[in-house]
């Protein structure tokens, strides 16, 4: 008895969208960083809410991380 032949491994997502997800969410990434520094810079600290801080940091590190592998197979880097 044989085994099946096993199937190439495959993006999920086509190669032409790569350096379009790069840039959407690499601008995505960098406007939420940029308003997680806007807040710090006007709240003060009796104002400040880490449940807001840590929600914008997740946000931004989710969209930053995705954008930065995008932008690595979009150059031809596969990781």
């Amino acid at each position: 008895m044989k085994a099946p032949a096993a199937k190439p491994i495959a993006s999920p997502v086509p190669d032409a969208w790569y350096p379009t997800l790069a840039v959407l969410m690499l601008a995505i990434g960098l406007a939420v960083t940029a308003s997680f520094f806007i807040y710090e810079a006007t709240s003060s600290r009796k104002n400040r809410s880490l449940a807001k801080e840590m929600t914008t940091g997740v946000v931004a590190s989710v969209f930053l991380g995705f954008g930065s592998l995008f932008l690595l197979l979009a150059s031809g880097v596969y990781v």
